[in-house]
């Protein structure tokens, strides 16, 4: 049996199932076995968790909440307008995916089904479109209340397809220190900008040119 860790929380249930799934690739069979595993007890677990189930939608959220802790922490960012702050947010969430993604492959890339990798990141998803929410404040220069409304739930929806769209280019990507998947990023958050504000589409030509150079390859 493993020895008795000194606290129990959260992050260190999340951190232990992190680490049972990379060293065993799959998920743990029930709660009983991961918990005499770790050398903690069902009630301790159960103090956090529903099932192994609830764990493994945790741990995106936990990615994403580190990342909103870690860019909160700059005297800039309340300064910074809406792009400026999706763009910080984009940067420092793929370098925490990164510092993960032996996980990240585990959790998304070993799933047959796309709906279950989706499934994953449901709880993710509504903290995410949370965060849209907050950090686009006064974005919409709309007059129209019901219009308005309509605009913002197309945005943070928007946004979270997005977000999906680069997540598996990261995926996907072999390039040294995923230098492609910044530059995707860079260019996909200017193109969406660009389109809302309605400003010629050079940027989103050059990122349509950039993607099509990418499939061609």
């Amino acid at each position: 049996m493993a020895t008795k860790i000194k606290e129990v929380t959260a992050a260190s249930i999340t951190e232990m199932y992190i680490h049972y799934c990379l060293e065993h690739n799959e998920n743990p069979k029930s709660v009983y076995l991961f918990c005499k595993r770790n050398g903690i007890v069902e009630k301790e677990f159960y103090a956090f968790f529903s099932s192994i189930e609830a764990i493994e939608k945790s741990v995106f959220v936990s990615f994403h909440r580190l990342t909103v802790e870690l860019i909160n922490k700059s005297a800039d960012i309340e300064v910074l307008g809406f792009k400026d702050k999706l763009l910080t947010y984009y940067y420092t969430f793929f370098e925490i995916l990164t510092a993960n993604r032996s996980y990240v492959v585990f959790a998304l890339k070993g799933d047959r089904s796309k709906l279950d990798g989706l499934i994953k990141l449901k709880e993710f998803r509504s903290h995410f479109k949370q965060f849209i929410a907050e950090i686009s404040q006064g974005y919409l220069k709309i007059k129209s209340e019901r219009i308005q409304k309509v605009q913002q739930n197309s945005l943070e929806e928007g946004a979270w397809i997005q977000l999906l769209v680069t997540l598996k280019f990261w995926l996907d990507d072999e390039s040294v220190a995923f230098e492609k998947t910044d530059l995707f990023i860079e260019k996909s958050i200017r193109a969406t900008f660009d389109l809302i504000d309605t400003t010629p589409l050079e940027s989103v030509l050059d990122f349509g040119k950039f993607l099509i150079k990418e499939k061609l390859r």
